[in-house]
């Protein structure tokens, strides 16, 4: 850029390596901001005698007994994180998959077990049959060849879910399956029970992805025959995720998702301008399966690599991120020059 001051020509160089020079100037300039208050920990719990057993695809991850849980759930509070996403891996399945309602369930035992350890704590739950049913899929299946779900049997039985989960004493449900018209039937459903203030973290925007290969094993959720690709999005639609987003926002949802994330960062963005209600991302298991693989084979400098991976999201526009890493990002992010 040339100044003429007077008869004087002064020419300034364009500097924008000036704000990058120190940690300080950096930090007070930095766009984006990536804190332990944006995270939410999903995290497994499961029928099986007291313990924790370990998830080999996703290491430093395990399902949890519930009168382990208050152990977890220290970490979580002592981070200044949040929240918790809760999922349930039962012992006993069937078609209906009629244990996801049960007062007695394990993720029904779990919320009062977090809710004593940390009251502050927002309780959040997986609202979907895959868990509980015998074929692994979201909702009742009539016919296993075409294996299509059937819609509006299987929304009747996810509110029956949301509200043993709201009985329970959750804060929120978060229903994953993507059938149509979920969000609303659930939205009535606990209004007529008396849940008014259970809000709703909608997966609006869940794609028929391969990363989620790792928490089917977590969650002992992988279908039995055929796939999700009847009710879960095309990943080559951005467009319909749009439309998908906008019908979840008008039947009530309080918070929309969109899953995964890093491969679909685009979508988040245009979430981002589109919506004005608080939008959330899920760093799935795949995407944290791939970083520990790399991280132990020397390849990745892994902290660097997840809080860039995790700055990235909320730089698309995600107001929280649900993340496997939470605990160890937020340790990190606490280290000096981070």
């Amino acid at each position: 850029m040339t100044l003429e001051i007077g008869t004087a020509r002064l020419d300034l160089p364009h500097r924008p390596r000036r704000l990058r020079r120190t940690p300080a100037l950096r930090g007070l300039v930095r766009e984006t901001t990536l804190r332990p208050s944006n995270f939410v920990l999903p995290l497994f719990v499961d029928d099986e005698p007291s313990g924790r057993r370990s998830i080999g695809s996703m290491p430093g991850v395990y399902r949890w007994s519930v009168d382990r849980l208050p152990q977890l759930i220290e970490e979580v509070a002592s981070r200044g994180i949040p929240g918790v996403l809760i999922f349930g891996v039962p012992a006993e399945k069937h078609d209906d998959g009629r244990g996801a309602w049960d007062p007695h369930g394990c993720v029904q035992r779990a919320i009062g077990r977090v809710k004593e350890a940390a009251p502050g704590l927002v309780v959040m739950t997986d609202v979907c049959l895959c868990e509980y049913t015998t074929h692994g899929h979201c909702g009742l299946i009539d016919d296993h060849a075409a294996c299509n779900p059937v819609n509006d049997a299987s929304v009747e039985l996810l509110v029956r879910m949301a509200r043993s989960h709201a009985e329970a004493g959750a804060d929120v449900v978060a229903p994953s399956d993507m059938f149509d018209g979920r969000v609303g039937a659930i939205r009535r459903g606990l209004d007529e029970a008396g849940f008014a203030d259970v809000a709703i973290v909608s997966y609006a925007a869940k794609y028929a992805s391969g990363y989620y290969g790792p928490f089917r094993e977590a969650a002992g959720s992988t279908p039995a025959f055929g796939d999700r690709r009847t009710h879960q999005m095309d990943p080559g639609n951005a467009r319909e995720a749009m439309r998908e987003l906008e019908l979840d926002a008008a039947e009530g949802a309080d918070v929309l998702m969109v899953k995964p994330a890093l491969a679909y960062l685009d979508v988040l963005a245009r979430a981002r301008q589109r919506f004005d209600l608080p939008l959330a991302c899920y760093n799935v298991s795949g995407e944290y399966a791939m970083v520990k693989a790399a991280a132990a084979n020397g390849w990745i400098d892994e902290p660097r690599l997840v809080l860039e991976n995790l700055t990235a999201m909320r730089r698309a526009g995600a107001d929280f991120i649900f993340t496997y890493h939470a605990l160890e990002a937020s340790d990190w992010l606490s280290e000096p020059g981070s």
